[in-house]
């Protein structure tokens, strides 16, 4: 068989596969469904301004969960794809149309998520807001992708879950709430950086959809001034090449710093490790290592060697900072916010221990005046024993602990143990103990009391 034919079978059992046009619904049904999610007016936009409380709400108490549900519920999709469908299919009334629907619900949005956080006890930037103030080109991939997963998805019988799944990828909604979060909270960093993530998401969106209707194949409306239709497309591909750039500084920074530090802690792991020293503090900056030490210190000439090995983890242009413990004048004069911390750290832990020997010494003292009053306590009541009680002849008085193994606890028990003069009625024996428990002020049940033979 000829090489031609061979790939020719090749190409056309391939576009077999990948062709998804053979599952395409009819033309008109998607263009209709696409005209009935663009405008936003009246249930419509009442559903994005509750979709955008409950994003809000989700992204205050910093939950997952609640963001997702909301983005679920956006209906922001419909005027984006709408631009796009429109640019796939020369259709300038259609993009016009959605333009002006995505500009509304977008002032909406801003306006409504602005109100919430004015009026919300919550002004913490929590992590799910802050992660949609800074975009990068991942976020462009997402909602390039997300955008073709869409378009492909409506336009063709097999739906499925695929529009929520791209609505929750793409993220509309929360980076529109975030820019309500910085104009409520003053903050245009945030405000500039989460309404370019939005900006982003919608260009990439719509591209992708354009890209989208080429590839099923729509059939293209007739237009006839060429001119107007090649300006029009030259301002589409301005916009994304201004939107796409900035993301793609953004994100080189990002790759470039995170790989900065990972070589950094790599370095202190790796080569700022000895017997009897520790690490306390480290600071990694973009062209500085700080390290502080305590303990046992390194000589001087390493500390050179350190210097030179930083070349082996690309660090060559990063300038390395070791401070070895804390000598007496700095004790005495803390000139640094570090050394500072590090003195109050020690003088609480010093303070710590002091406070647990106190309360050890304290109980340790009371256990010894119970011990010594006891001791004392037979002499105090001599006297009393030998006018009440007249056979008792001596009398010993102590304390013992008692264990019990079966239930794990102790207890104190009182021991007493008594020499008779003469042999001792029962009812007497009761009698002392009685009187004796009352006069040492413990229960009866723990109060033993022994007889000593004569």
């Amino acid at each position: 068989m000829p090489r031609t034919d061979i790939i020719s079978r090749a190409k056309s059992h391939l576009n077999n596969i990948f062709d998804p046009s053979e599952e395409k619904e009819n033309e008109s049904e998607t263009i209709e469904n696409i005209l009935n999610s663009i405008n936003f007016r009246g249930s419509n936009l009442w559903i994005l301004i509750f979709a955008i409380f409950i994003a809000s709400i989700g992204l205050n108490v910093n939950s997952t969960a609640v963001i997702i549900g909301a983005m679920l519920i956006s209906p922001l999709m419909g005027p984006i794809m709408g631009i796009g469908f429109g640019l796939g299919i020369n259709d300038f009334e259609l993009i016009k149309k959605a333009f002006r629907n995505l500009s509304i619900a977008t002032i909406f949005g801003i306006l409504t998520s602005t109100l919430y956080f004015l009026i919300s006890p919550l002004n913490e930037a929590r992590s799910e807001l802050l992660a949609r103030t800074t975009p990068t080109i991942y976020d462009v991939l997402i909602a390039f992708f997300g955008g073709l997963t869409g378009i492909i998805a409506s336009s063709t019988k097999r739906k499925g879950n695929v529009i929520p799944g791209v609505a929750i990828a793409t993220a509309l909604m929360p980076p529109l709430c975030t820019a309500g979060f910085g104009i409520a909270s003053g903050n245009l960093n945030y405000f500039f950086g989460a309404f370019y993530l939005y900006m982003i998401n919608s260009v990439f969106i719509a591209f992708a959809t354009t890209l989208g209707v080429k590839l099923m194949h729509f059939k293209k409306k007739i237009f006839v001034d060429k001119a107007r239709e090649k300006k029009v497309q030259h301002i589409v591909y301005t916009i994304l090449i201004i939107t796409i750039v900035p993301s793609v500084h953004i994100t080189y920074t990002m790759i470039e710093k995170n790989i900065f530090e990972n070589n950094a802690t790599r370095f202190i792991s790796n080569e700022i490790k000895f017997p009897n020293t520790f690490i306390v503090n480290r600071s990694i900056h973009k062209d500085s290592i700080a390290v502080t030490l305590i303990g046992k210190e390194i000589p001087e000439d390493y500390i050179g060697i350190l210097h030179q090995k930083l070349a082996h983890y690309h660090l060559e242009e990063c300038k390395l900072h070791i401070e070895q413990g804390l000598n007496k004048e700095k004790e005495e004069q803390p000139t640094d916010e570090l050394s500072k911390l590090v003195l109050q750290d020690f003088y609480k832990q010093s303070r710590q221990q002091t406070q647990r020997q106190e309360e050890e010494i304290i109980q340790l003292r009371k256990q010894l005046e119970s011990y010594i009053s006891y001791d004392s306590l037979s002499q105090v009541i001599a006297p009393e024993i030998q006018v009440l009680f007249p056979d008792i002849t001596n009398i010993a008085l102590s304390q013992v602990i008692r264990y019990h193994i079966t239930e794990n606890q102790r207890d104190t028990l009182s021991v007493a143990i008594l020499k008779y003069q003469h042999k001792t009625e029962k009812n007497k024996e009761e009698q002392f103990h009685q009187w004796l428990s009352t006069r040492l002020h413990v229960n009866p049940e723990k109060l033993i009391i022994l007889k000593q033979e004569k």
